[in-house]
């Protein structure tokens, strides 16, 4: 998967979440998680496109441990949901699917460039 179509990937997520979001209860909890869910799932899609501009890999590195952060982060607020029963799993599946696939995706890109920032190649 290259640079495209992670930032394709993540900005569907983002919206595909946003629209799950339009789709809540109006229940003050539900509003809450709604709130940080669309926040961390629309950070994760900013900040790789950020980390793609980066101006050295360490800036991209740095970058890049964000959009993990904050990807997981979206995939603790769709299992939120889920354990509040604030909406039935099923509705949630794709989403949680992935949340799990992009964080594991950002994660291993992450170690990948710090491993090679760290063992620089003569």
């Amino acid at each position: 998967m290259n640079e495209t179509d992670l930032k394709n990937r993540s900005k569907a997520f983002a919206l595909a979440v946003i629209e799950l979001c339009e789709t809540l209860p109006k229940k003050y909890a539900a509003e809450v998680i709604a709130r940080q869910l669309i926040r961390s799932s629309t950070s994760t899609a900013a900040n790789y496109r950020a980390a793609c501009r980066g101006r050295s890999k360490p800036d991209f590195a740095n970058k890049l441990g964000i959009v993990v952060e904050e990807c997981d982060e979206s995939l603790f607020w769709l299992e939120m949901l889920r354990d509040a029963k604030l909406l039935h799993e099923t509705k949630l599946a794709a989403l949680l699917k992935e949340a799990d696939e992009l964080t594991a995706i950002f994660t291993a890109s992450h170690k990948t460039v710090r491993n090679n920032l760290s063992n620089p190649k003569s």
